[in-house]
């Protein structure tokens, strides 16, 4: 039940965290060595999220500039999601 859409909508969202996360520790440090590694690794998180969105909007996954579209695979992923076995 689970198909690619899912994995790379899970990896996309993994990368937009990553985004954040590292921002933050970036705006919180003020070792200029730790900085720079923070640096290094926002570049390559902005990097991989791109790559992800570019996946997910070239693949119909993420039809960000079409509302319509995004309303409609939002209710495609909420069926599949209600489809999925509950683990206890």
């Amino acid at each position: 039940m689970i198909d690619d859409r899912y994995y790379a909508l899970e990896l996309l969202l993994t990368a937009k965290t990553a985004v954040r996360d590292t921002a933050i520790a970036l705006s919180e440090t003020s070792t200029p060595f730790v900085r720079e590694a923070l640096l290094k690794s926002f570049q390559q998180n902005v990097m991989a999220h791109a790559m992800a969105f570019g996946y997910t909007l070239s693949h119909g996954i993420t039809p960000s500039y079409t509302p319509e579209r995004v309303i409609q695979n939002d209710f495609e992923l909420a069926r599949i999601a209600l489809q999925l076995p509950i683990s206890r």
